[in-house]
């Protein structure tokens, strides 16, 4: 038995006829409704939800073919069935070539041919639909595929824009370092010299020039190493007041990292001693 879903309107002027197929439908599931012309088939049509028309070819005042095409034109997804005789093929084959009938059955019918035939109309109906639904909702996956890549852009965009403006801010920090009057070194929290301004370039500490990369242990003392590993453990600065280098008496201070970078490492500024 069918879905009963398949509402199969019937359109004939000979009450016979519609009773037949009334009986016929019932008995595989369908809705069925009925109408003795194609004007009362329209206005069917304006209020019920119709998956099927089946019209006889031969009624007063609109033929079934005239009636197909309206329904057509109104009702473009409805599938749509003609009933003739063995005389009317000519103008019904006219009409399915111009697409206004899918099939037509002829009179006398076979009922299990035509119960066969109504269900691979409503079946082709049927796969029609999820194929149109399938296309909308590829065509809206597109569309929101469309909106997640101009989001992306922007966001891109965005964050290009804001790498750019960070790294001018690093590169200007970087050119403010190199000419401060005063040494500035860098140290990492696991003793490594990591930054260093081009006044520490000049420095040198038990004999050997301050590098990028150097240990802490092999340019300062034990006392600098102490402060420098109590500003990481407590977060506060600390000032060693004029320790010796070769150019002269320094005071250094000691500041650590704060922020998200606390715990990473210090800053060790040298002030020649007053």
């Amino acid at each position: 038995m069918n879905d009963s879903k398949h509402t199969v309107l019937c359109v004939d002027d000979d009450q016979n006829i519609l009773s037949a197929l009334k009986r016929l439908l019932r008995k595989e599931g369908y809705n069925f409704l009925m109408a003795s012309s194609g004007a009362e088939g329209l206005e069917i049509l304006k209020n019920n939800d119709i998956q099927m028309v089946m019209c006889d070819q031969r009624m007063p005042e609109m033929s079934g073919t005239d009636f197909l095409a309206r329904v057509k034109e109104e009702y473009a997804d409805i599938i749509r069935v003609i009933l003739s005789g063995y005389t009317e093929v000519d103008a019904i084959t006219e009409s399915i070539n111009k697409g206004h009938v899918y099939k037509f059955f002829l009179k006398p019918w076979n009922d299990q041919s035509l119960r066969l035939e109504i269900k691979q109309a409503l079946d082709q109906y049927d796969l029609i639909q999820a194929n149109k639904k399938l296309d909308e909702k590829v065509m809206e996956q597109n569309e929101e595929l469309k909106s997640i890549n101009e989001n992306l852009e922007t966001l891109v965009k965005q964050r290009t824009e804001d790498l750019e403006i960070q790294n001018q801010a690093l590169e200007l920090s970087r050119a403010m370092l190199e000419v401060l009057p005063v040494p500035i070194i860098g140290v990492s929290a696991e003793g490594m010299i990591a930054v260093i301004n081009e006044k520490a370039q000049t420095l040198s500490y038990n004999g050997r020039a301050i590098e990028i990369g150097g240990e802490i242990i092999d340019y300062f003392s034990t006392d600098i190493q102490e402060r420098v590993a109590g500003a990481l453990e407590t977060d506060k600065a600390q000032t060693l007041k004029g320790d010796g280098l070769p150019d002269g008496a320094y005071d250094i201070d000691i500041t650590p990292l704060l922020g998200r970078f606390r715990g990473k490492g210090v800053i060790m500024t040298l002030r020649p001693a007053g």
